[in-house]
């Protein structure tokens, strides 16, 4: 696909790898909606953004605003949905564990409510996490959150195809603002996280969005995951 002069819409899409693949896509030529539940709260984008406000977790709300503004030709959500669950699964307060799946109900709403309105030849794209397939002590509910959110994909492209194509990116360690942490505080994290991983860093959310556009762009790819990881899945 080429994204020039297409419409896009990016769920989460107002900082960290949704606002850079938001970016990107509009550096390609290609018209972008950013919805957040705070448009308020957007970092410094182009003009050629223009931001919606949306809960993801309100499919009803989902639904509106996607008919309203379909058709499209891209739809790309990287939205948390909220807080996920970390530390071990026996000690773990199991309605946080529950509450950590608002990811996956976030992108059920986006892919249920918008697939209709993704014209023939477009894409989706959701971000699951490395976790999902090398889960760490304490990621239980990181991992079983992106396993479910990568299941979907594989499920859906087969009822999508041929007409639109739908895909997962993977991340793993990315300096992004979830990350409170700043200064050398936030360095010793990052080093201390990536230390045993073939690519000793932490990525960058634009090394992601470039993991986004290649599936958005590339009309061979469905019902795939890409890693963009460093090589956290074998490290």
């Amino acid at each position: 696909m080429n994204v020039s002069g297409k419409k896009a819409v990016v769920f989460g899409g107002t900082s960290g790898i949704g606002l850079a693949a938001a970016q990107m896509l509009a550096d390609g030529g290609a018209s972008v909606i950013v919805v957040s539940r705070d448009p308020s709260k957007t970092e410094q984008r182009s003009p050629e953004i223009t931001t919606r406000s949306c809960d993801v977790l309100d499919g009803a709300a989902v639904e509106a605003l996607l008919t309203d503004i379909g058709p499209i030709d891209i739809l790309v959500s990287s939205a948390t949905g909220g807080d996920r669950a970390i530390g071990p699964f026996l000690e773990m307060d199991m309605e946080g564990y529950k509450a950590s799946f608002d990811k996956l109900w976030g992108y059920a709403n986006v892919v249920r409510y918008g697939a209709s309105h993704v014209a023939d030849g477009g894409s989706i794209t959701l971000v699951s996490g490395a976790p999902a397939r090398n889960c760490q002590p304490g990621q239980s509910a990181l991992s079983s959150v992106g396993g479910a959110v990568e299941a979907m994909v594989r499920a859906v492209a087969r009822e999508f195809a041929p007409r639109i194509r739908i895909n997962v990116v993977s991340p793993g360690i990315i300096d992004t603002p979830m990350v409170s942490a700043q200064g050398a505080e936030r360095e010793a994290l990052y080093d201390e996280m990536t230390r045993n991983h073939l690519i000793p860093r932490a990525g960058t959310a634009t090394e992601v969005a470039e993991g986004i556009l290649f599936v958005i762009k590339n009309d061979f790819v469905t019902g795939t995951t890409v890693d963009v990881d460093g090589g956290w899945l074998l490290s």
